[in-house]
């Protein structure tokens, strides 16, 4: 799952931080009213809320229709759009962002409706966003229905609208163009409507000609001049787009260039000179690979290996491994050598490992082995156990080491390993039968971890192409030992092998566990002040946090009540995408651990900025112990990931952090300390 599990995908940025709250106001769950409702939408009980979309007070209005932005049922549809016109503007925002997160189309009029008639600007742009978030390919136009003109305030809402298309990946030629012309006749938008503007380009995906035809100017100009780093790191994603694209010549004028060489020609400078580290790694991920462009392109990368910052050599040796070709192995295992972080040296040890040749290949099989045996940590064993997984000769020793493993971080890279020779051509067929009798014991080892990447490994035909009767057995059994809420992302691996392998005409849903079986602790929770803050400290030194009470109820008293349990104590970060995020607090120390209850998802009108701390999840109302801290804004995780708290001191050290380090504590403070 996106954030429980770990995924190298990197998606790309947009809009405001997230708002921080007054420090004067009250706790909102004083009121027994405001208690009722959200104890409601905790329980997603539908039918106690709807009577509070209709109550004489506008405070309780707009509660209840924010939390039908966390229920996201199309049955309050009907009683959510009269609040489009209430009197209040919190609550017609509040309902129309309950309509975009519900994403249905039959709220598509009443909104361009309200677009037309709001005077309010940040109801504006709420709306503008949930018509993004509804409209379909054919009613797409509604979005820039209502004329921008030089009204800056709703150019600002409609980029915020076009954004939320293009995460949806509706984005059109129609749509490119109007963003476009939205970043060159309003040169002076804030960062964020000029950021979600970027990113609608950004993510705009299909469409890579037109981007070139319509929009290079613009991203060269975002790119080389914008304050902003985001919208850089966006211009950015955009120019790798383009500069992917094959050679076509410009038929309408052959004296022009072709769009990709000047792409390619911002990207290497991006990469290269960029002020932010953040920049510096998306521009390195978008850098073009085709024989052409390939040899600046390597020198680019190749620079930003003896960059200081471990994300950007980390990159940077990623993009080696995906891409490098023309490289030696022992050459790259030199180079290897050179650097002082373990995960970039791991990582480009298995380019090396990949590119090697049948000569050299033995060798670096046991030098990297021997670094194994050396390595001080489970992450960096397990990272070296991934890198062997390049070579199918390797399958031997990675099996042994997986199974004496004792530890859940190597145990899981180690099979993971296993999975990746089982991939390479050069997998010996003597070796299958030992390979499938490999998935048996894990399923039967009962880890989570390797219990989920082998039932995922049988629904997987290149890797089982016949599963035996004794695998669905073993499936079966496996899943009848987890323990549920707590065990959920397991259970669904294991259900959705079992009904693709029998071939149920629909997925089994997913079991969820209910507000009953842990409620919100209101008594907790109606003690913590708005804007009290939490000091994370950490091996890279402390962050402040400051807490969202009023916004996310449930998810700050799970927090408040397990740091002051010792619960965070000694727990790793096992999870860091450069530029994305860094995670924490899983008891295991691989991203398969919980605590022993689950959360119902909380989701208020806010957006993933940098520095927002937010719950990691196995998908909707599965949120537990698991957080993560942002790198950088990322509006896709807006309303679907909570977000409970935001970074008010010590951005310096998120970008320190690394897999590995730890937490030495959770400290509670008073409110504004």
């Amino acid at each position: 799952m996106l954030l429980r599990s770990f995924l190298p995908l990197l998606l790309l940025a947009a809009c405001a931080r997230t708002p921080r709250p007054a420090a004067t106001a009250p706790n909102r769950f004083a009121d027994p009213v405001q208690r009722q409702i959200a104890t409601a939408q905790d329980e997603r009980n539908i039918a106690a809320l709807l009577p509070f979309l209709t109550a004489a007070n506008p405070a309780h209005r707009a509660a209840a229709a924010e939390a039908f932005g966390s229920v996201q049922a199309p049955a309050a549809v009907p009683a959510l759009l009269p609040l489009l016109r209430d009197a209040a503007p919190p609550v017609r925002r509040a309902a129309a962002y309950a309509l975009g997160q519900t994403a249905d189309s039959a709220a598509v009029d009443s909104l361009r409706v309200r677009m037309l008639q709001e005077p309010d600007g940040q109801v504006r742009r709420t709306v503008q966003e949930a018509l993004g978030r509804c409209v379909s390919r054919r009613s797409v136009a509604e979005l820039w229905r209502v004329p921008v003109l030089t009204d800056t305030a709703r150019a600002a809402a409609l980029a915020a609208g076009l954004q939320r298309l293009a995460v949806r990946g509706l984005m059109t030629p129609e749509a490119v163009r109007r963003t476009v012309g939205l970043l060159s006749q309003f040169l002076n938008l804030p960062n964020g409507p000029r950021l979600a503007a970027a990113t609608a380009l950004a993510r705009s995906r299909g469409l890579d000609a037109d981007l070139a035809r319509l929009a290079l100017p613009a991203l060269l100009r975002l790119a080389a001049k914008d304050r902003y780093f985001a919208v850089r790191s966006a211009a950015a994603v955009a120019l790798g787009r383009v500069a992917a694209l094959p050679a076509v010549p410009n038929t309408q004028d052959p004296k022009t260039n072709h769009p990709q060489p000047a792409a390619q020609a911002a990207l290497v400078r991006l990469a290269t000179h960029d002020a932010d580290a953040r920049v510096r790694v998306v521009a390195l991920r978008a850098l073009p690979v085709q024989p052409v462009f390939y040899a600046a392109s390597r020198a680019a990368v190749f620079a930003a290996l003896a960059d200081a910052r471990p994300g950007v050599a980390l990159t940077a040796a990623e993009w080696l491994l995906a891409h490098g070709r023309g490289e030696t192995g022992p050459a790259l295992a030199a180079r290897a050598d050179q650097l002082a972080a373990w995960r970039p040296r791991a990582v480009l040890l298995a380019a090396g490992l990949r590119l090697a040749s049948p000569a050299s290949a033995a060798s670096q099989i046991e030098a990297l082995q021997r670094r194994y045996k050396a390595a001080p940590t489970a992450y960096e064993k397990g990272f070296l156990l991934q890198a062997l997984g390049e070579a199918p000769a390797a399958f031997g020793f990675v099996r042994v080491e997986t199974q004496a493993a004792g530890q859940p971080v190597v145990a899981g890279y180690g099979l993971a390993a296993l999975l990746a020779m089982r991939r390479n051509p050069a997998f010996a067929p003597a070796q299958v039968p030992v390979f499938e009798e490999t998935l048996r014991q894990a399923l039967a080892g009962g880890d989570l971890a390797q219990v989920t990447a082998a039932a995922e490994a049988l629904a997987d035909t290149a890797l089982a192409p016949r599963p035996q009767p004794a695998d669905l057995a073993a499936l079966r059994a496996a899943q009848t030992r987890l323990a549920l809420p707590r065990d959920i992302e397991a259970w669904q691996a294991l259900q959705t092998t079992l009904d693709k392998l029998e071939k149920n005409a629909r997925p089994t849903p997913t079991p969820k566990g209910t507000a009953a079986q842990h409620p919100i602790d209101w008594k907790l929770v109606e003690t913590i002040a708005p804007g009290q803050r939490v000091r994370l400290r950490t091996t890279q030194g402390d962050v402040l946090v400051e807490l969202l009470v009023n916004e996310a109820p449930g998810a700050v008293g799970s927090f408040v009540a397990l740091a002051r349990a010792g619960f965070y104590n000694g727990l790793a970060f096992h999870r860091v995408i450069a530029n994305f995020v860094a995670q924490g607090g899983d008891p295991r120390g691989d991203g398969a651990g919980s605590a022993p209850y689950t959360l119902r998802s909380e989701l208020p009108a806010l957006h993933y900025g940098t520095g927002s701390l937010g719950l990691a999840s196995a998908g909707k109302d599965t949120e537990s112990c698991q957080f993560f801290l942002t790198h950088a804004p990322t509006p896709h995780l807006d309303g679907r990931y909570p977000i409970f708290g935001r970074l008010v001191q010590g951005l310096e050290v998120l970008p320190r952090l690394e897999i590995g380090d730890r937490i030495l504590g959770v400290e509670v403070l008073g409110a504004g300390l």
